[in-house]
Protein backbone atom coordinates (compact mmCIF):
# COMPACT_ATOMS: atom_id res chain seq x y z
CA UNK A 1 0.00 0.00 0.00
CA UNK A 2 2.92 2.39 0.72
CA UNK A 3 4.32 2.22 -2.85
CA UNK A 4 0.80 2.13 -4.42
CA UNK A 5 0.53 5.84 -2.45
CA UNK A 6 3.96 6.95 -3.20
CA UNK A 7 3.70 5.87 -7.16
CA UNK A 8 0.44 8.34 -6.80
CA UNK A 9 1.92 11.08 -5.38
CA UNK A 10 5.32 10.88 -8.02
CA UNK A 11 2.76 10.44 -10.87
CA UNK A 12 1.44 13.93 -10.18
CA UNK A 13 4.66 15.58 -8.93
CA UNK A 14 6.29 14.26 -13.03
CA UNK A 15 3.23 14.84 -14.67
CA UNK A 16 3.49 18.21 -12.83
CA UNK A 17 6.93 19.17 -14.00
CA UNK A 18 6.24 16.98 -17.49
CA UNK A 19 3.92 20.45 -18.18
CA UNK A 20 7.05 22.45 -17.93
CA UNK A 21 9.50 20.35 -19.63
CA UNK A 22 9.31 20.09 -23.57
CA UNK A 23 10.64 16.40 -24.15
CA UNK A 24 12.09 15.15 -27.08
CA UNK A 25 9.14 13.35 -28.62
CA UNK A 26 11.53 11.20 -30.78
CA UNK A 27 13.02 9.37 -27.49
CA UNK A 28 13.17 5.96 -28.25
CA UNK A 29 10.93 5.34 -24.59
CA UNK A 30 8.42 7.66 -23.55
CA UNK A 31 8.63 9.52 -20.11
CA UNK A 32 5.46 8.10 -19.27
CA UNK A 33 6.13 3.93 -19.92
CA UNK A 34 9.17 4.62 -17.64
CA UNK A 35 6.77 6.09 -14.49
CA UNK A 36 4.22 3.69 -15.04
CA UNK A 37 7.46 0.65 -14.97
CA UNK A 38 8.61 2.22 -11.40
CA UNK A 39 11.73 2.84 -13.48
CA UNK A 40 11.84 5.97 -10.77
CA UNK A 41 12.45 4.43 -7.41
CA UNK A 42 15.70 4.28 -6.22
CA UNK A 43 17.10 2.35 -2.79
CA UNK A 44 17.33 3.73 0.83
CA UNK A 45 18.86 7.14 1.39
CA UNK A 46 21.13 4.57 3.92
CA UNK A 47 21.92 2.53 0.91
CA UNK A 48 22.78 5.59 -1.82
CA UNK A 49 26.45 6.12 -3.43
CA UNK A 50 26.93 10.19 -3.17
CA UNK A 51 27.94 9.46 -7.31
CA UNK A 52 24.52 8.93 -8.01
CA UNK A 53 23.59 12.16 -7.17
CA UNK A 54 23.36 14.24 -10.36
CA UNK A 55 20.38 11.33 -11.13
CA UNK A 56 18.59 11.68 -8.28
CA UNK A 57 15.65 14.01 -8.37
CA UNK A 58 14.12 13.94 -5.01
CA UNK A 59 13.76 11.86 -1.52
CA UNK A 60 10.42 11.14 -0.49
CA UNK A 61 9.90 8.96 2.56
CA UNK A 62 13.80 7.81 2.99
CA UNK A 63 13.42 6.82 -0.35
CA UNK A 64 15.81 8.51 -3.35
CA UNK A 65 13.31 8.80 -6.43
CA UNK A 66 15.97 8.93 -10.00
CA UNK A 67 15.59 11.68 -12.29
CA UNK A 68 13.47 10.27 -15.47
CA UNK A 69 14.34 13.31 -17.82
CA UNK A 70 18.32 11.45 -17.65
CA UNK A 71 16.81 8.07 -17.79
CA UNK A 72 15.20 8.98 -20.95
CA UNK A 73 18.55 10.72 -22.47
CA UNK A 74 20.70 7.81 -21.03
CA UNK A 75 18.63 5.09 -23.11
CA UNK A 76 18.89 7.17 -26.24
CA UNK A 77 22.59 7.52 -25.79
CA UNK A 78 23.00 4.01 -24.90
CA UNK A 79 20.87 2.78 -27.74
CA UNK A 80 22.61 4.87 -30.03
CA UNK A 81 25.67 3.30 -29.51
CA UNK A 82 25.03 -0.39 -29.21
CA UNK A 83 23.16 -0.02 -32.65
CA UNK A 84 26.34 1.03 -34.01
CA UNK A 85 28.43 -1.94 -32.82
CA UNK A 86 25.69 -4.63 -33.54
CA UNK A 87 25.38 -2.50 -37.70
CA UNK A 88 29.28 -3.55 -37.50
CA UNK A 89 28.74 -6.93 -36.77
CA UNK A 90 30.08 -7.69 -33.32
CA UNK A 91 29.04 -8.89 -30.53
CA UNK A 92 27.38 -7.27 -27.27
CA UNK A 93 27.51 -9.85 -24.14
CA UNK A 94 24.28 -9.68 -22.15
CA UNK A 95 24.98 -10.42 -18.18
CA UNK A 96 22.05 -10.57 -15.40
CA UNK A 97 22.15 -13.06 -13.02
CA UNK A 98 20.10 -11.78 -10.76
CA UNK A 99 16.48 -13.48 -10.34
CA UNK A 100 14.00 -11.04 -11.50
CA UNK A 101 16.04 -9.91 -14.23
CA UNK A 102 17.41 -13.57 -15.88
CA UNK A 103 14.44 -14.73 -17.79
CA UNK A 104 13.58 -11.30 -19.44
CA UNK A 105 17.63 -10.76 -20.25
CA UNK A 106 17.90 -14.47 -21.91
CA UNK A 107 14.78 -14.07 -24.31
CA UNK A 108 15.56 -10.63 -25.47
CA UNK A 109 19.37 -11.72 -25.97
CA UNK A 110 18.30 -14.95 -27.78
CA UNK A 111 15.87 -12.82 -30.39
CA UNK A 112 19.00 -11.18 -31.91
CA UNK A 113 21.32 -13.97 -31.45
CA UNK A 114 23.59 -12.26 -28.54
CA UNK A 115 25.44 -14.09 -26.28
CA UNK A 116 24.41 -13.82 -22.65
CA UNK A 117 25.21 -15.00 -18.88
CA UNK A 118 22.52 -15.34 -16.43
CA UNK A 119 23.89 -18.15 -14.55
CA UNK A 120 27.08 -17.20 -12.58
CA UNK A 121 29.60 -15.45 -13.89
CA UNK A 122 32.71 -17.72 -14.82
CA UNK A 123 35.74 -16.21 -13.21
CA UNK A 124 38.54 -15.11 -16.63
CA UNK A 125 35.47 -15.34 -18.50
CA UNK A 126 37.41 -12.08 -19.99
CA UNK A 127 40.49 -12.19 -19.48
CA UNK A 128 40.83 -15.77 -19.72
CA UNK A 129 39.03 -16.44 -22.47
CA UNK A 130 41.37 -18.56 -24.54
CA UNK A 131 40.79 -21.46 -21.41
CA UNK A 132 36.86 -21.01 -21.59
CA UNK A 133 37.08 -21.30 -25.64
CA UNK A 134 38.54 -24.71 -24.84
CA UNK A 135 35.90 -25.58 -22.16
CA UNK A 136 33.12 -24.68 -25.18
CA UNK A 137 34.91 -26.78 -27.70
CA UNK A 138 35.10 -29.38 -24.83
CA UNK A 139 31.17 -29.67 -24.57
CA UNK A 140 30.68 -29.28 -28.55
CA UNK A 141 32.89 -32.39 -28.58
CA UNK A 142 30.66 -34.31 -25.67
CA UNK A 143 27.75 -33.36 -27.75
CA UNK A 144 29.35 -35.13 -31.10
CA UNK A 145 30.14 -38.00 -28.82
CA UNK A 146 26.47 -38.27 -28.25
CA UNK A 147 25.27 -37.91 -32.06
CA UNK A 148 27.97 -40.46 -33.41
CA UNK A 149 27.47 -43.23 -31.83
CA UNK A 150 30.36 -42.91 -29.76
CA UNK A 151 28.34 -42.86 -26.30
CA UNK A 152 27.98 -46.87 -27.14
CA UNK A 153 31.01 -47.90 -27.25
CA UNK A 154 32.23 -46.44 -24.02
CA UNK A 155 31.11 -47.95 -20.20
CA UNK A 156 27.65 -47.19 -18.34
CA UNK A 157 29.77 -45.55 -15.51
CA UNK A 158 31.68 -42.76 -18.44
CA UNK A 159 28.43 -42.25 -20.07
CA UNK A 160 27.15 -41.03 -16.80
CA UNK A 161 29.96 -38.88 -16.26
CA UNK A 162 30.33 -37.53 -19.47
CA UNK A 163 26.32 -36.92 -19.77
CA UNK A 164 26.67 -34.92 -15.89
CA UNK A 165 29.61 -32.80 -17.16
CA UNK A 166 27.72 -31.61 -20.16
CA UNK A 167 24.87 -30.84 -18.82
CA UNK A 168 27.24 -28.52 -16.16
CA UNK A 169 28.61 -26.93 -19.02
CA UNK A 170 25.49 -26.56 -20.89
CA UNK A 171 24.47 -24.55 -17.93
CA UNK A 172 27.40 -22.03 -17.37
CA UNK A 173 28.25 -22.24 -20.78
CA UNK A 174 25.79 -23.15 -23.22
CA UNK A 175 24.80 -19.43 -24.29
CA UNK A 176 28.17 -18.00 -25.27
CA UNK A 177 28.75 -21.64 -27.27
CA UNK A 178 28.82 -18.62 -30.67
CA UNK A 179 31.20 -16.58 -28.57
CA UNK A 180 34.63 -17.00 -30.67
CA UNK A 181 35.88 -13.73 -29.80
CA UNK A 182 36.21 -11.66 -27.19
CA UNK A 183 32.54 -9.26 -27.48
CA UNK A 184 32.30 -5.80 -28.23
CA UNK A 185 30.67 -4.67 -25.56
CA UNK A 186 29.02 -6.03 -22.02
CA UNK A 187 25.18 -4.78 -21.16
CA UNK A 188 25.18 -5.28 -17.33
CA UNK A 189 22.13 -5.55 -14.58
CA UNK A 190 23.13 -4.39 -11.65
CA UNK A 191 26.73 -3.57 -11.56
CA UNK A 192 27.24 -4.40 -7.58
CA UNK A 193 26.10 -8.07 -8.37
CA UNK A 194 28.29 -8.21 -11.42
CA UNK A 195 31.50 -6.25 -10.09
CA UNK A 196 33.60 -8.57 -11.33
CA UNK A 197 32.58 -8.47 -14.93
CA UNK A 198 32.83 -4.98 -14.68
CA UNK A 199 36.22 -5.58 -13.15
CA UNK A 200 37.37 -8.27 -16.34
CA UNK A 201 35.93 -5.48 -18.81
CA UNK A 202 38.02 -2.28 -17.65
CA UNK A 203 41.06 -4.51 -17.98
CA UNK A 204 40.77 -5.33 -21.44
CA UNK A 205 38.93 -2.00 -22.35
CA UNK A 206 35.66 -3.40 -23.21
CA UNK A 207 32.84 -0.68 -23.52
CA UNK A 208 30.13 -1.30 -20.81
CA UNK A 209 26.31 -0.63 -20.70
CA UNK A 210 24.57 -0.91 -17.67
CA UNK A 211 21.24 0.07 -15.35
CA UNK A 212 22.66 1.81 -12.56
CA UNK A 213 20.47 2.17 -9.31
CA UNK A 214 20.70 4.97 -6.69
CA UNK A 215 23.50 2.24 -4.70
CA UNK A 216 25.86 1.80 -6.97
CA UNK A 217 28.58 3.95 -8.63
CA UNK A 218 27.67 4.97 -12.32
CA UNK A 219 31.36 6.22 -13.39
CA UNK A 220 32.06 2.32 -12.82
CA UNK A 221 30.67 2.46 -16.42
CA UNK A 222 30.61 4.25 -20.15
CA UNK A 223 26.84 4.22 -20.45
CA UNK A 224 25.22 3.89 -17.29
CA UNK A 225 21.13 3.90 -17.34
CA UNK A 226 19.86 5.24 -14.18
CA UNK A 227 16.94 3.38 -13.64
CA UNK A 228 15.46 0.97 -10.71
CA UNK A 229 17.46 -2.87 -11.22
CA UNK A 230 15.23 -4.75 -9.16
CA UNK A 231 12.14 -4.40 -11.00
CA UNK A 232 11.15 -7.05 -13.59
CA UNK A 233 8.99 -4.19 -15.42
CA UNK A 234 11.84 -1.66 -15.51
CA UNK A 235 14.72 -4.00 -17.08
CA UNK A 236 12.01 -5.37 -19.09
CA UNK A 237 11.54 -1.99 -20.64
CA UNK A 238 15.10 -1.29 -20.84
CA UNK A 239 16.02 -4.60 -22.28
CA UNK A 240 13.40 -4.50 -24.73
CA UNK A 241 14.96 -0.81 -25.93
CA UNK A 242 18.18 -1.97 -26.72
CA UNK A 243 17.19 -5.23 -28.42
CA UNK A 244 15.25 -2.66 -30.99
CA UNK A 245 17.99 -0.71 -31.05
CA UNK A 246 19.85 -3.83 -32.06
CA UNK A 247 17.81 -4.94 -34.08
CA UNK A 248 17.72 -1.86 -36.42
CA UNK A 249 21.94 -2.00 -36.53
CA UNK A 250 21.59 -5.80 -37.89
CA UNK A 251 18.70 -4.18 -40.79
CA UNK A 252 20.53 -1.29 -41.79
CA UNK A 253 24.29 -4.05 -42.14
CA UNK A 254 22.05 -6.51 -43.97
CA UNK A 255 21.03 -3.71 -46.28
CA UNK A 256 24.79 -2.23 -46.34
CA UNK A 257 25.38 -5.58 -47.42
CA UNK A 258 22.85 -5.76 -50.52
CA UNK A 259 24.05 -2.64 -51.60
CA UNK A 260 27.35 -3.51 -51.85
CA UNK A 261 26.71 -6.57 -53.73
CA UNK A 262 24.60 -4.42 -55.90
CA UNK A 263 27.80 -2.31 -56.63
CA UNK A 264 30.18 -4.81 -57.27
CA UNK A 265 27.90 -6.66 -59.90
CA UNK A 266 27.52 -3.31 -61.49
CA UNK A 267 31.89 -2.62 -61.56
CA UNK A 268 31.94 -6.33 -62.92
CA UNK A 269 29.42 -5.75 -65.46
CA UNK A 270 31.03 -2.22 -66.67
CA UNK A 271 34.43 -4.03 -66.44
CA UNK A 272 33.06 -6.77 -68.98
CA UNK A 273 31.48 -3.76 -71.05
CA UNK A 274 34.86 -2.14 -71.04
CA UNK A 275 37.00 -5.57 -72.01
CA UNK A 276 35.05 -5.92 -75.10
CA UNK A 277 35.08 -2.30 -76.35
CA UNK A 278 38.93 -2.87 -75.58
CA UNK A 279 39.23 -6.38 -77.53
CA UNK A 280 36.63 -4.72 -80.70
CA UNK A 281 39.41 -1.92 -80.70
CA UNK A 282 42.50 -4.36 -81.32
CA UNK A 283 40.34 -6.57 -83.99
CA UNK A 284 42.13 -6.13 -87.45
CA UNK A 285 40.92 -3.56 -89.59
CA UNK A 286 39.35 -4.96 -93.48
CA UNK A 287 39.60 -2.86 -96.61
CA UNK A 288 38.32 -3.87 -100.05
CA UNK A 289 37.56 -7.43 -98.23
CA UNK A 290 41.42 -7.89 -97.88
CA UNK A 291 42.83 -7.42 -94.29
CA UNK A 292 45.33 -4.99 -93.26
CA UNK A 293 48.98 -5.54 -93.35
CA UNK A 294 48.37 -8.43 -96.34
CA UNK A 295 50.90 -8.21 -99.34
CA UNK A 296 50.35 -5.92 -102.39
CA UNK A 297 48.36 -8.15 -104.72
CA UNK A 298 46.53 -10.49 -102.35
CA UNK A 299 44.70 -12.86 -102.62
CA UNK A 300 43.21 -11.59 -106.36
CA UNK A 301 46.27 -11.37 -107.54
CA UNK A 302 47.63 -14.68 -107.16
CA UNK A 303 46.77 -15.82 -110.74
CA UNK A 304 47.92 -12.89 -112.50
CA UNK A 305 51.24 -13.25 -114.83
CA UNK A 306 54.27 -11.29 -113.74
CA UNK A 307 54.44 -8.25 -116.25
CA UNK A 308 57.81 -8.03 -117.74
CA UNK A 309 60.06 -5.78 -119.85
CA UNK A 310 59.81 -8.66 -122.93
CA UNK A 311 59.55 -6.51 -126.58
CA UNK A 312 56.48 -8.07 -128.36
CA UNK A 313 59.25 -9.06 -131.09
CA UNK A 314 61.23 -11.64 -128.83
CA UNK A 315 64.15 -10.81 -127.00
CA UNK A 316 66.63 -8.16 -128.99
CA UNK A 317 70.22 -9.88 -130.82
CA UNK A 318 73.07 -8.35 -129.71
Amino acid sequence: MAEKSLSKLFSVVFIKINSFVNFNSMSRVSYQDLLDAGAHFGHLKSKWNPKMAPYIFMEARGIHIIDLNKTVAKIDEAAAAIKQIAKSGKKVLFVATKKQAKEIVANGATKVNMPFITERWPGGMLTNFATVRKSVKKMAGFEKMATDGTFDNISKKERLQISRQKAKMEKFLGSISDLSRLPAALFIIDTVKEHIAVAEAHKLNIPTFAITDTNTDPTQVDFAIPANDDATKSIAIIMDTMVKAIEEGLAERKIDKEVEKEKEGEEGSENAEMAMELNFDEEPSTEGGAPAGAPKGGAAGKGRPRRTNTPAGGPRKK
